[in-house]
């Protein structure tokens, strides 16, 4: 294997995180810094001890995949020297001295563990991402270093963030750029801004495929809609050339919703004399690297969800990329030879209209289970609203999420975390759907709360089959349970149930048409979390054909999702904003219509969206006297007391800070006093840990 570009580094990056407790590594794409970075460090003796390196990854897929190729490159054994931990899977030992897990995972170990002891490393990998995880890692990183110092070693690596920012977050830190080994890549502008941009990449695949020397063409999309839109366009072109003209093309999709046997065949070499044209969304930007493209058209739009915290509803909007995206976007064309990048926009627009850096996550998301976890760490004088942020949410989102939690029994009306939200906490699922399955026991229906909530946290199960597939689906899907009139949770319950008589067949999910992979996904989910809530209830013994319990269940859970239907009207009104209608989204399964020909009067919904119009999906019919306790609470709620600590007064200091000055300027820097107590404190448990008679002595 040829030494790649990190190697050469290795003893500038080993000296600077000797020296320093935070390093940022800046490695360009190709460098190796994801699969080398914990090997150098192991090397180096930061393994020594019995001590473990941990390496985050801001997806499930990365973590498992960069874990098995290291554990390959080392020799050694998956699940024992290096391993892995994503939601819902561990493969990990006592003898684990480099372990690849996702920022999620990491989190929820500040639960178990809120000092981190078993490492001596962490490292936030593509951290130009910014996923929600990750910034609030970086917050309660920045307090554990100081607390840990020297022992404790943090790096923060990119492949394009800036390290400026995170340099001054962490108190002007040391910035290591590595060089990539990426070929030149040729950009080329729109001199003017396309009608249409799916039109305009149609074209520019075309002429590319009918002009230009061979080599595989990436063409991105927003969504699945667009790429099947395009394929169709492109097929048909493809069709009209002059025959003997130029080579054959391969026209595919790459989508996260695409069966794995179709994903299977992007990553599979093109026929000799034959070009594969890939048509993607952002998957492709980072996540998944396709061998053989030379040639990049990039529309410079992406599909992207925006929460909005007034409404409470997310917003499924197609956004201009940034600068950083376009980046990596133009970067897929030269991983293996030079190439060229065709945008479909003037190099004017690039310039002036695209924003810098993609919008954090935690500034488009709803908070709620990302504060849960840090009322439940239990850190002296942790004020959310005030937590260090590199980029601060706005207080509306925090005040949002504060909001979620009281209505579903997470926090006092004081702010403090109940007994109920420690456990929701622990779950590894979002803050509802654990609410739900802690009500599903006491009602003696966890069996069914626990397959449902394992459905519902996997993909949608349905096949999404192109639409001149759609009459042959619809026909498939007839045989499946319709829910009994009960709405879409009840109905993925019944369809687990068939398949679980059937002794999970794969095939029968074909015939039916659903997700082989969503549907292994849930199974195995529904294991796990069986495991953690130690259930013994059975539902093959069912007495309760209504589902009553179950959907009693899901009420409590969803308190903040319930949803009432006007009078004379088939639209619904949200409790949390009670002028803003919805209407059911088309795709949910059928619902009984009373004798005037009105939905039912009460339902929960798992997701609000805005796509042509505002929706509510996965919806269940619910009782009205079930939703009365929620009503009662939002009478009284005050919203500042549940931060715990703020005053009215800081409340709006920080409204005009966040609108005016940078994310440093509305957090509140660590009291130096209350640093060097806590690293006391920590001495002492430290010191009693390693001293068994003076423990004991205790």
């Amino acid at each position: 294997m040829a030494e790649l570009p990190i190697r050469r580094e290795s003893e500038c990056i080993v000296s600077a995180v000797r020296d320093n407790s935070v390093t940022v590594v800046i490695g360009e794409t190709g460098s190796g810094k994801t699969t080398q970075l914990s090997q150098i460090l192991h090397d180096a003796g930061f393994t020594a001890d019995g001590k473990c390196i941990a390496i985050t990854q801001p997806r499930r897929v990365a973590a498992v995949s960069v874990a098995r190729r290291v554990a390959h490159e080392m020799g050694v054994t998956l699940g024992e020297e290096v391993g892995y931990a994503i939601r819902f899977e561990n493969r990990t030992s006592s003898r684990t001295f480099i372990k690849y897990l996702t920022d999620g995972c990491l989190l929820r170990e500040f639960l178990v563990d809120i000092e981190l002891s078993q490492y001596s490393v962490v490292i936030l990998d593509e951290a130009h991402e910014r996923t929600l995880n990750t910034d609030i890692l970086l917050g309660l990183l920045k307090r554990l270093v100081a607390l840990r110092k020297p022992e404790l070693k943090l790096i923060v690596t990119s492949a394009t963030l800036d390290g400026h920012k995170i340099s001054k977050f962490f108190g002007g830190c040391p910035v290591v750029n590595i060089p990539g080994k990426l070929f030149p890549v040729e950009i080329m502008y729109s001199t003017e801004q396309p009608v249409s941009y799916v039109e305009s990449a149609v074209e520019t695949a075309i002429e590319i495929h009918a002009k230009e020397p061979p080599g595989d063409i990436l063409v991105f999309m927003t969504g699945q809609e667009e790429i099947e839109k395009v394929i169709a366009k492109l097929e048909h072109r493809v069709q009209t050339l002059e025959e003997g003209s130029c080579m054959d093309a391969l026209v595919l999709p790459l989508h996260a919703s695409l069966p794995p046997e179709f994903q299977a065949r992007v990553f599979t070499p093109a026929p000799s004399n034959c070009r594969r044209i890939i048509v993607a969304t952002n998957v492709a930007e980072t996540s998944l690297t396709v061998d053989g493209v030379v040639y990049v058209i990039d529309p410079g739009f992406v599909k992207q969800r925006q929460y909005n915290p007034t409404t409470g509803m997310d917003a499924l909007c197609v956004v201009q990329i940034s600068r950083v995206q376009a980046t990596q976007r133009a970067g897929r064309a030269g991983r293996t030879c030079p190439g060229k990048c065709y945008r479909l926009y003037s190099s004017s627009n690039f310039e002036q209209d695209f924003p810098a850096v993609t919008v954090p996550e935690i500034q488009r998301s709803s908070l709620a289970g990302a504060l849960l976890h840090l009322k439940s760490l239990e850190i002296p004088n942790l004020d959310v609203l005030n937590f260090e942020y590199l980029d601060a949410p706005s207080v509306a989102s925090l005040e949002d999420a504060l909001r979620q939690l009281y209505l579903i029994d997470a926090i006092t009306s004081k702010g403090d975390v109940t007994s109920l939200g420690k456990r929701m906490a622990g779950l590894p699922l979002e803050p509802s759907l654990a609410r739900a399955l802690i009500a599903a026991e006491d009602l003696g229906c966890l069996e069914d709360a626990l397959v449902l909530a394992a459905m519902l946290s996997c993909d949608s199960v349905f096949y999404q089959a192109p639409k001149k597939e759609k009459k042959e689906q619809s026909a498939v899907h007839q045989d499946l349970p319709t829910g009994d009139g009960f709405g879409d949770h009840i109905q993925l319950l019944q369809i687990y149930e068939k398949w679980r008589r059937v002794d999970y067949d794969f095939e029968w999910c074909k015939e039916h048409g659903l997700q082989i992979r969503a549907m292994k996904f849930a199974r195995d989910i529904r294991k796990q979390l069986s495991l953690i809530m130690q259930g013994k209830s059975d539902f093959r013994k069912r007495k309760d054909p209504a589902y009553k319990n179950l959907r009693k269940a899901f009420a409590e859970g969803f308190a903040n999702r319930l949803a009432h239907r006007l009078p004379n009207h088939n639209g619904y009104r949200t409790l949390a904003q009670s002028s803003h209608l919805v209407q059911v989204h088309p795709s949910a399964c059928k619902m009984e219509i009373d004798a005037d020909g009105l939905l039912p009067e009460w339902i929960l919904y798992h997701e609000l969206l805005t796509t042509t119009r505002p929706y509510i999906k996965k919806i269940c019919v619910i009782e009205g006297r079930w939703a009365q306790p929620t009503l009662v609470k939002l009478q009284d709620l005050d919203v500042i007391s549940l931060s715990g600590r703020l005053p009215e007064e800081s409340r709006t200091h920080l409204d005009e800070s966040s609108e005016t000055k940078p994310a440093s300027a509305v957090t509140q820097p660590a009291n130096k006093e209350a640093v060097d107590a806590a690293r006391e404190r920590y001495m002492a448990r430290k010191k009693a840990r390693t001293n068994p008679a003076r423990l004991s002595a205790r």
